[in-house]
């Protein structure tokens, strides 16, 4: 079906709707003044935007509906409604029938088109009278609708009629991802974070179009992740972080939530095991995988590099067999990370030896195998991974092995990193990271590595320096913000004089979600035009 058509047809579709919900006798339109939705604070920039200088008006007499039999779809209705509602208090109702009072309707439907030609591609049109989400997936409708959700004003304008309104711009948007994967990575292990603390990291990723939620899940300081048939893990490796505290873990059935609700925001979890360095809380807590011929004790400090399994010893394997067996079964994702780096006592024939062997087990229980750089000097197959963190050699290697590249640049895009020398938390082992800095480069080609290899970005949050959820807010965002749109944006759109406006009209949604975000003197911060006492956290 031609795509002009089927417009024609979703249009017909809307029309039916207003004529079967509506009162028979006519109101006028409102009048709206004029407003321009290229202006509008969305981020990710969308990849084109045309206004047409008029406005939706949201309101009590707006209903969702969504194509019936699609999967997903009313899920996705339901979410903008809870949204709406949380932002603005306005009830709006789902696929609901029998409604006199509907006037306006927003459509979130399944498309065949094939101009959209990615699984999270959309279209958004915004007319007086209807809005229209087009995609050919559950998964780009929830993209669509994390745009909508922006351009939702959070001030009614009650000057247009006798109950509250929020125009909302109209125009057209056509969007779609430049890069497939776009990430961050949290690390749990160097200091643990609570389920809820997780949940509420995932809505904020989500609400930038994030799409992977990687969890380094263990470490010298901690094993964070129940592996039932080796429970010790998490009885002593799981009992101590970094300064000391007690630590923790999530039972299999608090890892399964995380998965869930992470699911539910079209997110995809990775979870991340690291071998064979980093891997003290393990050999302490089962001596038998130890490989560095040291006696063993638990670890809080934050050094890195002198912990190994042992290599050559079968039962080495067999442990992995399990852990790796046991975390796949509940991670619906194609991927496992075994980490990989920083192996320093780990000799290199070794090391050599463990990848290969730690690989065909990860393929086995039918993930892809994802690994930090170092993983290129052994006989990795080219459909696992490698995460560049520090040399571009190793990334270029990985090209040259037909592998596909994760670009974390540390110096770039490793959110532990302070802002400068003020900065509470953090380290500046790589570089101080402003908040330009963070955003002002590009990652096409970036140290020679082609487009085509990069899989896509990833922003990491290693925690030695922070323990709470305010201190991870505070180094995480704004700039997690802006590693949204070099993941989804193209170059072309990417502009820091116009992001630094948008990213400053982001304070609003960002003191909704009380989040402790560090309020770098390069942007002029929005404040609320409300206060938000009586209004659930959106």
């Amino acid at each position: 079906m031609k795509f002009k058509n089927f417009c024609q047809l979703t249009i017909m579709v809307i029309l039916t709707i207003l004529v079967l919900g509506c009162k028979k006798q006519q109101k006028p339109r409102i009048k709206f003044p004029i407003t321009d939705l290229s202006k509008e604070n969305i981020i990710p920039k969308p990849l084109k935007t045309i206004a047409t200088n008029n406005a939706f008006g949201l309101d009590m007499h707006t209903a969702i509906y969504t194509t019936k039999g699609a999967a997903g779809f009313e899920d996705i209705g339901i979410f903008l409604a809870k949204k709406i509602k949380s932002k603005i208090n306005l009830e709006i109702p789902v696929n609901s029938e029998g409604l006199e009072t509907i006037e306006r309707v927003i459509y979130i439907n399944k498309s065949d088109s094939l101009d959209l030609d990615t699984p999270e591609a959309y279209q958004l049109y915004i007319n007086q009278d209807s809005i229209i989400l087009n995609s050919n997936t559950a998964e780009g409708a929830f993209r669509g609708i994390q745009t909508l959700r922006q351009i939702i004003p959070e001030v009614s304008n009650d000057t247009l009629a006798k109950h509250k309104i929020w125009p909302i711009a109209s125009g057209k948007i056509i969007d779609a991802p430049n890069f497939e994967y776009r990430a961050s990575m949290l690390d749990v292990a160097r200091h643990f974070f609570s389920v809820k603390d997780v949940k509420k990291y995932i809505d904020l990723l989500a609400y930038y179009k994030i799409n992977v939620l990687h969890l380094h899940l263990t470490d010298d300081q901690g094993w964070r992740i129940e592996i039932k048939s080796w429970p010790k893990l998490t009885k002593i490796g799981g009992s101590t972080e970094v300064g000391g505290k007690s630590g923790g873990f999530y039972t299999q059935e608090d890892y399964k939530e995380i998965v869930a609700y992470a699911a539910e925001r079209y997110i995809t979890i990775i979870p991340e095991v690291d071998m064979p360095g980093h891997t003290n809380a393990a050999s302490v807590s089962y001596p038998i995988l130890n490989g560095n011929g040291k006696a063993l004790k638990l670890y809080e400090g934050m050094r890195v590099g002198f912990s190994t399994f042992n290599t050559r010893k079968d039962t080495v394997y067999s442990f992995i067999n399990d852990v790796v067996k046991e975390i796949s079964a509940i991670t619906p994702g194609p991927y496992f990370h075994i980490g990989g780096d920083e192996s320093h006592v780990t000799k290199k024939k070794d090391y050599i030896y463990f990848v290969n062997r730690v690989e065909k087990i990860v393929q086995k229980h039918g993930k892809r195998m994802i690994g930090w750089e170092e993983i290129v000097n052994a006989n990795v197959d080219s459909t696992s991974i490698s995460q560049y963190w520090k040399h571009s050699k190793n990334a270029k290697r990985a090209v040259k092995k037909g592998m596909k590249v994760i670009m974390s640049p540390a110096e770039k895009t490793y959110l532990d990193m302070e802002y400068d020398t003020l900065s509470k938390h953090g380290l500046h082992w790589a570089a101080y990271i402003p908040v330009d800095t963070a955003y002002v480069w590009t990652p096409e080609n970036f140290k020679g590595i082609p487009k085509e290899s990069i899989l896509g970005i990833e922003a990491p949050l290693w925690s030695e320096t922070i323990s709470t959820i305010e201190e991870l807010e505070y180094l995480a965002f704004p700039r997690i913000i802006g590693y949204s749109e070099l993941s989804w944006s193209t170059k072309e759109n990417r502009d820091w004089e116009d992001y630094k406006v948008r990213l400053g009209n982001q304070a609003p949604f960002l003191d909704r979600m009380d989040v402790k975000y560090y309020q770098s003197k390069l942007i002029d911060w929005k404040k609320s035009k409300r206060t938000y006492e009586t209004i659930e956290k959106d």
